[in-house]
């Protein structure tokens, strides 16, 4: 990661044992730090048992090793390193106050995205250095990720990835004192997967109390059934030739389940990017806080994670400040052959969606060209309608004083689009991390990383941020950052009518 040097940091005590970091000019890193034992042998396919301690100082001085195993692609958005070694369950602490137990500084808690089955805490896209000069310590947290953490085992607990996320923020609650942090002052976030991550801890009973706000950037609220994750878990099993429960599973090694999972880490009947107008428009009104197309992800358990939207009209969470939303691109891409814009604009009118938000659809995708059109509809349901529809519903349970939605709407230099991943250099203000030059060109404007990174401190430290709360503004109201400062309050006025929460 960038910033490190080789001076050594002060020494800290955890509930494992003592550790070191890399001291750096402000601040200093304490690299693949265990929050939990390693996930293997009898504690395979388990939840998080606590870190095995050890005597001496452990030097954490670089990441460790990492819950995926492969890379997701030989070219991905953000650089996510996968690094070998059983120790998974591990966190990375960036400090301006390493040691200093009475300093008090708030904590971002970061949970990396990648469909739950892909990401790195590694990136140098989630190094905490600029949050640190502003006073926050950050800890970005890993996860098991795909089958091994959110597949279906008779005799093993679901959502062991997020029992492993809960983990740490224990961890982060009993420890993150001794690093100069507040454990009263968490602020749990991420994106993608991260982002959906953030939601259902925010609802769930096994994490209240954990954390006191909450960021979501990019993700859908959606879960699984429990019924359709033991369908796949079962078909998945006689596919590879093993018995569906721990025994079977635990026969076979990483990469046996790796060589395979893929094929089974889909969910039918979910529309995708191509699906026909009609069809997209009617998932946004059936579920408008979105549905994973993703087998291996969050399950509806009743103990872990509660059925999302049920569970935020339940007032789940309402007392947790949330600020969520998403980029105005997302995953779009050119179609061709697809819907064209004609069919996708006739499809929403006879919907009910009105011509001012219409126009907002065409909007982008007059930008972008109209081999675009279907995807930017399928972005409107899968990425930007659950934002609108969380902080509707929210606002319906009085949380809306306590919940801000905001609008990425920066075009990248290099394809013209405000696509997912390009916000988080952004926040993190990192943009000359390894990777940003690639995929936002040689300038990205700083002007908008100090304008977004400093709402992502205040909201972190103070828990609010500069603009109208939900409960203020028209639904689907939000700050945009782009080329200008704006608060818009039509941001989503197109994912409103989709949903049908105008």
């Amino acid at each position: 990661m960038s910033g490190q040097s080789n001076r050594v940091a002060p020494t800290i005590s955890t509930s494992a044992g003592t550790v070191s970091g890399v001291q750096r000019p402000d601040s200093a890193a304490y690299l693949g730090v265990p929050f939990a034992a390693p996930p293997t042998g009898e504690r395979r396919f388990l939840a998080p048992q606590p870190p095995v301690p050890w005597h001496g100082v452990r030097a954490c001085d670089a990441s460790g090793p990492t819950p995926q195993r492969r890379p997701f692609g030989d070219v991905t958005t953000i650089p996510e390193p996968s690094n070998a070694g059983d120790d998974t369950l591990n966190v990375n602490v960036f400090t301006p106050a390493p040691g200093d137990r009475d300093a008090l500084q708030p904590v971002l808690v970061w949970v990396h995205g990648g469909g739950y089955f892909a990401g790195s805490p590694a990136s140098p896209w989630y190094d905490g250095r600029s949050f640190a000069r502003d006073g926050v310590v950050t800890v970005v947290l890993s996860y098991r990720l795909g089958f091994d953490g959110f597949g279906w085992i008779d005799g093993a607990p679901l959502n062991r990835g997020l029992l492993d996320q809960i983990a740490a923020l224990e961890w982060v609650r009993d420890n993150i004192r001794g690093f100069g942090g507040d454990p009263a002052r968490v602020t749990i976030a991420g994106q993608s997967a991260g982002g959906g991550s953030v939601l259902a801890l925010l609802t769930s009973p096994r994490a209240a109390g954990l954390f006191r706000g909450a960021i979501s950037q990019s993700g859908a609220a959606g879960a699984l059934s429990a019924a359709g994750a033991e369908r796949t878990g079962r078909r998945f099993a006689a596919a590879i030739g093993v018995s569906p429960d721990l025994s079977g599973w635990r026969s076979l090694t990483e990469d046996q389940i790796l060589d395979r999972q893929t094929e089974f880490n889909q969910v039918p009947d979910v529309p995708g990017m191509a699906s026909p107008p009609t069809e997209l428009i009617a998932a946004a009104r059936r579920t408008p806080a979105g549905s994973l197309p993703l087998a291996f992800a969050p399950v509806v358990d009743d103990e872990i994670v509660l059925a999302p939207v049920e569970a935020i009209r339940a007032g789940a969470g309402a007392e947790v400040p949330l600020l969520l939303g998403a980029t105005r691109n997302e995953f779009a891409f050119p179609i061709p052959g697809a819907a064209s814009v004609r069919e996708i604009v006739a499809a929403a009118s006879a919907a009910g969606c009105t011509e001012a938000a219409v126009a907002r659809y065409r909007l982008e995708v007059d930008r972008l060209g109209p081999a675009y059109a279907a995807s930017q509809l399928a972005v409107a349901q899968m990425f930007r309608a659950p934002a609108v529809h969380v902080g509707a519903e929210r606002s319906r349970r009085g949380a809306g004083q306590r919940t801000w939605l905001y609008d990425f709407a920066h075009h990248s230099a290099v394809d013209g689009t405000s696509s997912h991943c390009y916000d988080l250099p952004f926040s993190w203000d990192v943009l000359d991390a390894p990777g940003v030059e690639r995929v936002l060109g040689a300038e990205p404007p700083q002007q908008l990383a100090d304008r977004m990174h400093a709402d992502w401190v205040r909201f972190i430290t103070d828990g609010t941020v500069g603009w109208p709360a939900v409960a203020e503004a028209p639904i689907g109201a939000a700050r945009v950052y782009g080329d200008e400062p704006a608060f818009d309050e039509s941001a989503y006025g197109f994912e409103v009518e989709l949903t049908g929460d105008q």
